[in-house]
């Protein structure tokens, strides 16, 4: 890996990086990494995860049995496999 030292940043730059970073549980380096590869549109690394993230993890056990219920139900369709899309 190369290594730059880039200097420079202003206060909305920075901010942004810190989000990022504390948003997603990652280094600053790694949120300006990501935000440079975003800028240049590169999109994610290949050694990428193919995760969604942290970004949803704040809802994680926020909903109430029912409403966790209705969801189960509304996707059950999706379960289903089309075979002959598969022929």
């Amino acid at each position: 890996m190369n290594q730059l030292t880039i200097s420079g940043f202003d206060e909305e730059l920075t901010d942004k990086i810190q989000h990022v970073a504390n948003q997603e549980g990652i280094s600053l380096n790694q949120a300006a990494l990501k935000l440079m590869r975003f800028g240049a549109g590169l999109g994610q690394t290949k050694n990428a995860s193919d995760t969604v993230g942290t970004s949803l993890d704040h809802l994680i056990g926020t909903w109430t049995r029912e409403e966790a219920d209705e969801l189960n139900n509304a996707l059950k369709d999706f379960d289903q496999i089309d075979e002959y899309m598969w022929k």
